[in-house]
C-alpha cells in the first residue's frame, strides 16, 4: 500500500513539473509575441515596453532552462537507479559511473540515493572480478560517502571491508588507489562503534604499503592508519598484524616519514605498542637518523617526541641510544633544530646526564634502580668518565661550530656569524 502510494505521489511531483515547465515555454513564446507587437507601435511605448519585455523574456529564460536541468537530472536519477537494480551488467556499471556524477553535485543527492538502495547494490558490485566494473562501483561509493555519516554507516554494515581485494598484486595501482581513497573516507567514523581495525583491512592496508604502489596512494593509507591508531582500542590488533616494522620501514622514506612518526607516536604510548618497538632490530638507529634530518623539522619533532617515550624509566633503552651515538646528534638538535625538537632533545640530554651521574654516584636521574652507597666507584673511574664526557662535548660542539662557520661564510655575512657564534656558545648544555 505504502509503495503504491508512494509511487503515485512521485508520477504526481513529475507531472506537475512537467506542467510548470510547459507553463514556463507558453509564457515565454507569448512575451516574444508581445515583443513583436510593441515593436509596430508609437514609438513612446517602444522605449518603455521593450525594457519590460526584455526583463520578463530573461526571467522566463533563466526559469525554464533551470526546470529543464532540474526535469532532466530527476529522470537522469531515476534511469540511473532502475538500471542499477534491474539492468544487466553493463547497464549497472554505466548506472554507477552516473550515480558518481550525480552525487558529486549534491549532498541532497546522496541521501537521498541511500534511501533508494543504491549502496547496497554498489557494495555488492564491489566484489566482481571485472576491474572496470570494481572501479566505477568504487568511485560512486566514494562520493556517495563524502560529507554524510550515514551513507559511511551504510556501507559498513553492507558488508564493505569484506569486499576489499585479498590479492594486492592482482589489482592495479588506479584501484588501489581509489579503494585507500574509500577507506580514508570512512576512517572519519573509527572512533565510533564501527570499527575499521579489523584483520582484513590491515592487511589491505600493509599489503600496499609494502607494495611498489604510487606515494600518494601509500600517503593516503598511512593517513587512515593514523586514524585508527588514535583510537587506543585498535592499538592490539594493529600491533599484532605486524604494522609496527611497517611504519618503522616507511619511517626512512621523507616523503612518507611524517605519517609514519605520527602513527608511531600513537602506538607508542600503549604498551603493546612500545614493547614492539622496543623490541625492533631498526629501533633506536633509524628514529637518530631521522634526528638528523635538518629539512624535515616536524619529523625531528616527531622522532624526539618517540625516542623520549621508549627512554622514560628504562635504563635499557637509554643504553641502546647511547652505544648508537645518539648523544652527538642531540646536541646537534639541541642546537639548530626547531624550538620543539630542542625541548625534547634537551631534556634527552638530561636524562642521560642523570644516567652518567648515576653510574657515579647518588641517584639523580629517572633511571629506577639505585647504585648502592656503601660500594663507591673508584675515584679514577669518576674522573676518567667526567674527562670522557667533557671530551664528547668539545667534540660535539666544535662540529657544531665547524656547521654553523661554513653557513655563514656560505651566506657571506660575517657580523652575522660573530654574534651567532656567541648566541650559540652562550647557550646552557646539560652538561
Amino acid at each position: 500500500m505504502s509503495s503504491s502510494s508512494s509511487s503515485s505521489s512521485s508520477i504526481w511531483l513529475l507531472s506537475s513539473r512537467k506542467l510548470k515547465f510547459f507553463a514556463r515555454i507558453r509564457r515565454f513564446l507569448q512575451s516574444k509575441a508581445a515583443r513583436k507587437r510593441c515593436l509596430s507601435s508609437s514609438s513612446d511605448h517602444s522605449n518603455m515596453l521593450p525594457v519590460k519585455t526584455n526583463t520578463n523574456e530573461e526571467e522566463d529564460r533563466v526559469a525554464v532552462e533551470k526546470t529543464g536541468s532540474e526535469l532532466d537530472g530527476s529522470m537522469a536519477l531515476q534511469k540511473s537507479v532502475k538500471r542499477l537494480h534491474f539492468g544487466s551488467w553493463e547497464d549497472k556499471e554505466m548506472a554507477a559511473k552516473a550515480i558518481g556524477k550525480l552525487a558529486k553535485e549534491d549532498v541532497k543527492v546522496r541521501k537521498l540515493m541511500a534511501e533508494l538502495g543504491v549502496i547496497n547494490m554498489l557494495v555488492s558490485m564491489v566484489a566482481t572480478e571485472v576491474a572496470g566494473r570494481r572501479l566505477a562501483a568504487v568511485k560512486a561509493l566514494i562520493e556517495l560517502a563524502d560529507g554524510t555519516f550515514t551513507n559511511k554507516a551504510l556501507m559498513l554494515e553492507a558488508g564493505i571491508l569484506s569486499k576489499l581485494p585479498k590479492d594486492i598484486d592482482a589489482v592495479d595501482d588506479q584501484t588501489r588507489h581509489e579503494f585507500a581513497q574509500l577507506l580514508l573516507s570512512l576512517s572519519s567514523i573509527s572512533n565510533t562503534h564501527f570499527s575499521l581495525a579489523k584483520t582484513q583491512v590491515l592487511r589491505f592496508l600493509i599489503g600496499i604499503l609494502e607494495s611498489d604502489s604510487s606515494i600518494e596512494t601509500k600517503e593516503i593509507c598511512l593517513v587512515v592508519v593514523c586514524n585508527l591508531s588514535a583510537v587506543l582500542e585498535n592499538a592490539g590488533t594493529l600491533v599484532s598484524n605486524g604494522i609496527v616494522d611497517t611504519l618503522l620501514k616507511l619511517s626512512s622514506f621523507k616523503e612518507l616519514s611524517e605519517k609514519a612518526l605520527a602513527a608511531q607516536g600513537h602506538l607508542v604510548l600503549t604498551l603493546m605498542g612500545k614493547k614492539a618497538m622496543e623490541d625492533s632490530s631498526m629501533v633506536p638507529e633509524s628514529l637518530i637518523e631521522i634526528l638528523t634530518w635538518e629539512d624535515k623539522q616536524k619529523c625531528q619533532e616527531l622522532s624526539a617526541y618517540i625516542l623520549m617515550i621508549l627512554a622514560h624509566q628504562s635504563s635499557t633503552q637509554r643504553d641502546k641510544m647511547s652505544k648508537a651515538g645518539i648523544v652527538p646528534v642531540l646536541l646537534e638538535v639541541s642546537l639548530l633544530g626547531s624550538p620543539l625538537a630542542q625541548k625534547r632533545a634537551m631534556k634527552l640530554l638530561q636524562w642521560f646526564k642523570d644516567e652518567r651521574q648515576a653510574k657515579m654516584g647518588p641517584h639523580s636521574g629517572p633511571q629506577t634502580g639505585r647504585v648502592g652507597i656503601g660500594s663507591p666507584l673508584h675515584p679514577r673511574e669518576a674522573q676518567e668518565g667526567k674527562t670522557m664526557m667533557k671530551n664528547l662535548v668539545k667534540q660535539s660542539l666544535h662540529k657544531n661550530m665547524e656547521m654553523i662557520t661554513q653557513r655563514a661564510n656560505a651566506a657571506g655575512d660575517s657580523s652575522n656569524l660573530k654574534s651567532l657564534v656567541l648566541s650559540t656558545s652562550s647557550k646552557s648544555l646539560p652538561y
